[in-house]
């Protein structure tokens, strides 16, 4: 299950939830330190390592 990364808007606090795509659609995500529901999502680059030679 992909791993989301959000930031409070209300005390800034950055946390991750593990989640499907169809749970993420129609949650309600709250801030676990404040329970604000100001929530955005952080975008971070990642990369994969493969043992395939390209």
């Amino acid at each position: 299950m992909p791993l989301y990364d959000f930031k409070c808007g209300k005390c800034g606090e950055n946390f991750s939830l593990v989640m499907s795509v169809k749970e993420k659609e129609s949650a309600q995500i709250k801030c676990p330190k404040c329970n604000s529901e100001e929530i955005k999502q952080l975008y971070l680059s990642y990369y994969t390592k493969t043992s395939r030679k390209s």
